[in-house]
């Protein structure tokens, strides 16, 4: 009698446990994403507001707030915010606790070209469009197409690693020749460029230059200075 009372017992605990299973299960199927948590993976400036990455997952195809965990696609979701011309990476997941969290990598401006519609230059050589919120501090490029991006693209990259040469370089037109020719900050002169070739060694000969001429204290004189010539710095004076 005693163990027939036991297996009752038994089964009623398992029974029991069943129901709890069951139950919670169908809570946590029914439970609702009602926000997303979003965060910048890096420090940049803000050229897309968090508002706006929460409204692209409250408008995505596969909807974001006020669906079951369940129907939730993250691979989806993801490919939306990759598609945002702002965005450089995106990486959409779920927490133990059920909330979706997305973290944002944005892309970086290193050139903006001045045209009839105005675009920036990214760190990857793509075209990039002005942003709402943020106006990037980068060199505004002149008579360059969008054509012409991979051309100038090498010596924008050299502009942006370079601590020297993005503290003082604020331009950069091309001429009628094909030539470039580079705006300083702080004083008038003309850089001249020329082609973009020997990009290192003629950086190396304008820095060599500039030191000089800084402590000679003739930055002031010319009106043009000139890479184009192996190995030398070529000066026109005012």
């Amino acid at each position: 009698m005693n163990r027939f009372l036991k297996y009752i017992q038994y089964g009623g605990v398992m029974l029991l446990l069943v129901v709890l299973f069951a139950f919670t299960n169908d809570r946590n199927q029914q439970r609702n994403i009602q926000e997303a948590g979003i965060e910048f993976v890096q420090e940049q400036s803000p050229y897309i507001h968090e508002w706006a990455v929460n409204k692209l997952l409250i408008q995505n195809q596969v909807g974001v707030t006020n669906v079951g965990k369940e129907t939730l696609v993250l691979n989806t979701v993801e490919k939306t915010l990759d598609t945002h011309k702002m965005i450089k990476d995106a990486d959409v997941y779920l927490t133990v606790s059920g909330e979706l969290k997305a973290e944002v990598m944005q892309r970086t401006p290193i050139a903006r070209v001045v045209a009839t519609t105005p675009f920036y230059i990214d760190e990857e050589g793509g075209k990039m469009p002005l942003s709402d919120t943020y106006s990037a501090h980068v060199p505004l490029v002149h008579n360059v197409s969008e054509k012409e991006m991979t051309e100038v693209f090498p010596l924008l990259k050299k502009i942006q690693e370079d601590a020297f040469l993005k503290q003082h370089i604020i331009s950069i037109r091309k001429n009628q020749k094909g030539e470039y020719e580079l705006g300083i900050r702080v004083y008038d002169f003309v850089l001249c460029f020329g082609k973009i070739e020997a990009i290192a060694l003629k950086t190396k000969n304008f820095k060599a230059f500039y030191q000089k001429a800084l402590k000679d204290k003739t930055l002031g004189k010319y009106r043009k200075v000139s890479l184009q010539f192996s190995n030398q710095v070529v000066c026109t004076k005012k």
